[in-house]
């Protein structure tokens, strides 16, 4: 999923009301970062501010969340945020993450809820994480899975076939999606040592015409899924494809399993991380 970034404050306003979608995601983290009083936390991809607002109360007063993100109309509804619940210990920096106006090892957490998902420029992104972090700071990040929505795909894919259309730009579509050893390998090159976590949650629709008039699914995966096929068959291939979803769905209903993951990576000086064995351990 890549919500674009639209300079539409009518979106920003909303955001949090519409979509439960980060909220699992975000919970990953809120149950293995660190909460200490004084130390200093940046959000990075912070959006309209769900997770830097609950690090900034459970951290406590004196702690310090700096809040990234280059989306100005979500940051405006942070700051209202902010203002509302009178936090004296948040700052607001719309800005790009891959340069951080911050020194050498001034971050004790960086945390990334789904942010890698939307990073143009992941690898850059994570190596000014490792620079702003103190050694031995953690960043935490979540990511969805590839097998995430199988369902979903596997009707899509029926549809496809029936129609004999090409199956290999859904194979992409599908396989463009993190994997543990490739997000893995993304922090080891950062410099991290990581280990993570993985999950999994389920989406329900009383059937397909329910998922795709849904409004968070219309404006994060609707677009990507027409991509697939050809626009001269979008029309044919989703009517069919509703109703193939709403055919599965009639004797009980349509629920999408949403694979997850937990990362937890401790920087470590590159001298260190170059000789240190990747320790990759997994709990369901």
């Amino acid at each position: 999923m890549k919500v674009a970034l639209a300079a539409d404050d009518e979106i920003a306003n909303h955001y949090d009301e519409l979509p439960l979608w980060s909220a699992p995601f975000g919970q990953l983290i809120l149950e293995h970062v660190p909460l200490r009083r004084g130390q200093t936390v940046v959000d990075i991809g912070a959006g309209t501010g769900f997770l830097a607002v609950e690090l900034a109360q459970r951290c406590g007063s004196e702690s310090r969340i700096i809040a990234v993100d280059p989306w100005a109309e979500a940051m405006a509804v942070l700051r209202r945020k902010v203002d509302y619940l009178k936090l004296s210990n948040v700052e607001l920096v719309i800005s790009d993450a891959a340069e951080l106006a911050l020194p050498d090892g001034s971050v004790d957490v960086v945390v990334s809820n789904l942010g890698i998902n939307n990073f143009d420029n992941a690898a850059r992104v994570l190596s000014e994480c490792h620079r702003v972090l103190r050694p031995g700071g953690r960043l935490l990040l979540s990511t969805n899975l590839v097998g995430h929505m199988a369902e979903f795909y596997d009707a899509y894919r029926q549809v496809l076939d029936q129609f004999g259309l090409d199956l290999v730009p859904l194979d992409r579509h599908i396989d463009h999606r993190a994997t543990i050893g490739s997000t893995a390998a993304l922090l080891e090159a950062a410099g991290f040592v990581t280990s993570f976590v993985e999950s999994s949650f389920r989406m329900r629709f009383a059937d397909g015409t329910a998922l795709l008039n849904h409004y968070f699914i219309r404006l994060g995966f609707l677009d990507g899924w027409k991509s697939i096929v050809p626009a001269e068959d979008t029309d044919r291939v989703f009517t069919a494809l509703q109703a193939e979803l709403n055919r599965r769905s009639e004797a009980t209903e349509l629920s999408l399993t949403i694979p997850t993951a937990c990362f937890d990576a401790v920087a470590q000086p590159f001298g260190q991380a170059a000789q240190a064995e990747a320790n990759i351990s997994s709990t369901v």
